[in-house]
Order: structure tokens, then C-alpha cells, then sequence
């Protein structure tokens, strides 16, 4: 019989204010975070370099993604004025 895997919620965050490249507040022994952009669509970066405005991953309105990158790394800025990101945190 394998072993089970049990994913465990370590906290949520919501950022509402993104007009400068803006990093997570990682709870410890966070290794995955799922995020989705609300109100505006957001940019995102993990390479050690801010993303702008125009520059990055962009992540439209509404749609959820899930990273399992160095949460400590990746920095978002808003697209347009008055977008928040959710993110619930996982070990």
C-alpha cells in the first residue's frame, strides 16, 4: 500500500495594494501557494527581477494558479489600478 499525501492549509493573505512590486508574507513550512487575481489582472515575476506594469507573467482577472516555486521569490504588480490578489498558502 503506498503512502498518503495530505496537503495542509498553513493560512491565507489577501494583497490589495500592488502598485509596486510586491512580495508574499510566506507562513513557515509553506512549500505551494494557490493565487488568484481579483478586480484587475497582475503581472508576476520569480527570476529575482520586479515585474512592471507591462513586464512578467500576467494573470488575468479571476483565474487561479498554483506555484510550488521559492515562495520567498516571487514579486506581482498591478495591471491596472485596483487589483488585489488572494492567496492560500499549503505544506
Amino acid at each position: 500500500m503506498g503512502l498518503k499525501s495530505t496537503t495542509v492549509c498553513l493560512g491565507y493573505q489577501q494583497i490589495t495594494s500592488l502598485s509596486a512590486a510586491t512580495g508574499l508574507t510566506v507562513p513557515v513550512g509553506a512549500t505551494s501557494a494557490l493565487i488568484v487575481a481579483s478586480s484587475q489582472a497582475i503581472r508576476w515575476r520569480d527570476d529575482g527581477v520586479n515585474p512592471t506594469a507591462s513586464v512578467g507573467m500576467p494573470v488575468t482577472i479571476d483565474t487561479y494558479f498554483s506555484y510550488d516555486g521559492d515562495l520567498n521569490r516571487i514579486r506581482f504588480i498591478e495591471q491596472l489600478s485596483g487589483a488585489a490578489l488572494n492567496v492560500s498558502y499549503y505544506a
